[in-house]
């Protein structure tokens, strides 16, 4: 049997005239099946209308309308030539007085189409993880360094900067109640308040410089005041004031690089100093006696109002005091360790006439490295990470600023925003987390998708997601190159991973890296990520940076561009040892096509041997960005390194990032909108974009302003994870789509 399509030669027009349609085809003619037809019509109109096929848009005619059936089903637009014969004139007379019947149905199909498209392109859902909450006036602030508790349960956290919020965010009853001060004000290092005003070291500025302190009015939430406090004006970037207390009219600062704690009225004029060596974190007892954590000694002095030296509490050996409160009506003082046991030491202070004593703990013991309680690297209620900040309310229940490890020089990525409240028996209340802020979350695929592995922690879940893990040991592990203050990559927030065998393998990475960390995982170590080497590096015996692209397969072979070189370096995974530490065998060199340079991403399919190339700008030396073309080669191991279909052509603005699975590219867009687009990889086509199908619970940011953004993940249901970096509010957003569902 033979197929015979209807073809119109002239494009058919629509135009609402007087709220009716009218067509006017010039002519129309019948052609054979072999006319290219475009499948994704195909699925979206079959099932309403019918549609067999229709022609692609490359196709010399410009309206096919094979196998469409009236809405009555008794026509058919169709004339099927018995042995492949050419229909016959009076079979050509029937169908042309059907014309008139026919067009109706071709536009009412048409108008389906559209509208089936739409919803079949709509059918996917928009979550999102690493936030407790999803909208822009919702949530949780990212980096929060520091914290102060009001009486009434307000809580005031200072943060180096959150992309679009103040610096000093307010939260009351678990919701967040605005800010405070520009997203770039304060340096994060040190908060406090009393009942009409908060404090906070401020960041520096090319007027003042570094050593500030703002004074600002808690119900106005404007700075009434600035206090200069250090003589070190031109730090730019590390903490000059590294603790804050006040109690009546006195403010108490303590000046790092001065090794001195200066005491001010509240209104900003000096008092007395205090020399004490590597001051830190403050607290203020009953008595007005001030207690100064030296976190590098691991000591907790005390000293009078007036300045004399009092008690000195020496903690265990190994441990860092990071945060301070006094418990007023306890006579307790709280200490936050963050050496490897990881909770909060108690001491009593009130009615001790000697040296103090440590009276109790709170947290497990080893905090998220415990491994009698839970998984290594397994965060939780009371498994703490670094305590960074403790407050109580007048009614007794407690708050925990807890920041997971990772970050550099970059104090505004140098941990996240993890604030645990617990009741006056210890009993977890609730959380709030900010857990992303520049990273990326990608599919696990030891999960079949359901876990997210960013760069230093682990996510899962729906609606704001759980908290896993924190994948940073900075005990076993000081050298973990994500703890380096002197990497200028902004953190290794982006990771990607792969699952072989029982072995998995992470890569991290800065926003917009040159440098690609590797690291491997065991079952003794639990989700703590274990470095091995980097990219460049002497793991793989190379000195160039990578700048024309990184792909961590899903097989563990890397696949990298290193800079000017016009190459394509591919590493085949050789294997694990005992531990579960990956080698990778010598480069083999492939030349980049020249149809594709410069390169600047690369992405490799092993499932169906498929490599992805896209080009940069030509003429640009920000390698950072994406051009217009992506070439894609079927079958590159097996020999196609000349052949690239389809070509892709971007023709939205400022693509930025990429990635794949399974039978799709997805782009991601800078500067412009948040959309992604999903192309076919065995047509070209785009098949659909995914924007928000739940603008009312979450919010999907603004773009993506980092190269490896995106992530992908095609799930063994058919399912697609994608995800996407949300720097705006501060999580991941998770697209999950069925193509055809």
């Amino acid at each position: 049997m033979g197929t015979w399509h209807m073809c119109f030669k002239t494009a058919l027009t629509l135009s609402n005239k007087n709220d009716r349609w009218t067509q006017a085809p010039s002519s129309f003619s019948l052609y054979p099946a072999a006319v290219p037809i475009n499948p994704h019509a195909l699925a979206a109109g079959v099932a309403a209308i019918g549609v067999v096929a229709i022609t692609a848009p490359d196709s010399p005619h410009n309206a096919c309308i094979p196998g469409i059936h009236a809405a009555s089903n008794q026509t058919l637009l169709d004339t099927r030539a018995k042995d492949n014969q050419t229909p016959t004139p009076s079979t050509i007379r029937r169908t042309s007085l059907m014309l008139k019947k026919c067009i109706r149905a071709v536009f009412t199909a048409a108008v389906l189409i559209a509208a089936i498209t739409s919803e079949s392109q709509a059918q996917y859902t928009t979550d999102w993880v690493a936030n407790t909450y999803g909208t822009s006036s919702t949530y949780v602030g990212n980096g929060a360094r520091s914290m102060w508790v009001a009486p009434e349960g307000i809580i005031y956290t200072a943060s180096l900067w959150d992309e679009n919020e103040g610096g000093v965010a307010i939260y009351g009853n678990r919701q967040n109640m605005g800010s405070i001060g520009l997203h770039n004000e304060f340096q994060g290092s040190a908060i406090t308040g009393n009942a009409t005003s908060i404090f906070a070291a401020l960041q520096y500025d090319r007027t003042n410089g570094s050593g500030w302190v703002g004074r600002y009015n808690r119900t106005t939430k404007t700075r009434d005041l600035s206090i200069s406090v250090s003589a070190t004006t031109t730090q730019t970037r590390g903490d000059v004031i590294t603790g804050l207390a006040t109690s009546g009219s006195l403010l108490y600062a303590s000046d790092f690089p001065g090794n001195r704690v200066r005491a001010y009225s509240t209104d900003g004029v000096w008092q007395s100093d205090i020399n004490v060596a590597g001051p830190g974190a403050l607290a203020l007892d009953s008595a007005g006696n001030v207690w100064v954590a030296q976190e590098n000694a691991g000591t907790i002095a005390e000293f009078s109002p007036s300045g004399a030296a009092l008690n000195t509490i020496q903690m265990p050996t190994t441990s860092r005091p990071s945060a301070l409160y006094f418990d007023s009506t306890a006579g307790q003082l709280l200490v936050g360790d963050e050496g490897p046991d990881m909770n909060i030491k108690i001491y009593q202070i009130a009615g001790v006439s000697t040296q103090p004593t440590q009276v109790g703990t709170f947290g497990i013991q080893g905090g998220y490295l415990d491994t009698t309680t839970g998984i290594k690297g397994q965060v939780g209620d009371k498994r703490f990470t670094r305590v960074a900040g403790i407050g109580k309310d007048s009614t007794g229940n407690l708050y925990v600023l807890n920041n997971p490890w990772g970050g550099t020089w970059d104090l505004g990525r140098n941990g996240n925003t993890d604030i645990h409240a617990y009741d006056s028996s210890g009993i977890l209340r609730w959380k709030l987390q900010a857990l992303n802020f520049e990273g990326n979350g990608a599919p696990d695929p030891a999960t079949d998708g359901a876990y997210f592995y960013g760069g230093f922690n682990v996510y899962t879940g729906t609606a704001g997601g759980t908290f896993v893990a924190n994948t940073v040991d900075p005990i076993d592990y000081p050298s973990d190159p994500r703890l380096n203050m002197n990497d200028t990559q902004r953190g290794q927030h982006f990771a990607q991973i792969a699952t072989v065998g029982a072995n998995r393998i992470l890569v991290a990475a800065g926003q917009n890296p040159g440098i690609f960390y590797f690291f491997h995982f065991n079952a003794a170590n639990g989700y703590i990520a274990i470095p091995d080497g980097s990219l460049p590096g002497t793991a793989f015996n190379s000195t160039t940076l990578i700048t024309g692209g990184f792909c961590l397969d899903s097989n563990g072979n890397v696949w990298a561009g290193p800079d000017r070189t016009n190459m394509i370096y591919y590493y085949p995974l050789t294997g694990f040892d005992a531990n579960g530490k990956p080698s990778w065998g010598a480069g083999i060199a492939y030349a980049t096509p020249r149809s594709i340079l410069p390169l600047t991403r690369i992405i490799y399919l092993p499932e169906s041997d498929t490599m992805i190339l896209a080009q940069g700008i030509v003429g640009s030396t920000d390698w950072t960005s994406i051009g217009t073309r992506v070439e894609v080669y079927h079958g590159w191991l097996a020999g196609n390194q000349n052949s690239p279909y389809p070509v892709i052509n971007l023709t939205s603005a400022n693509p930025k990032s990429i990635t794949a699975a399974g039978n799709y590219l997805f782009v991601g867009y800078v500067h412009t909108v948040p959309n992604i687009d999903a192309f076919n990889l065995s047509t070209g086509n785009l098949d659909t974009t995914l924007i928000n199908a739940n603008p009312t619970t979450v919010d999907v940011g603004s773009d993506v302003d980092s190269m490896y953004g995106l992530r992908s993940y095609l799930r063994s249901t058919g399912e697609y994870v994608v995800t996407k970096d949300n720097y705006n509010e501060s999580s991941i957003i998770v697209h999950r789509w069925t193509p055809g569902s």
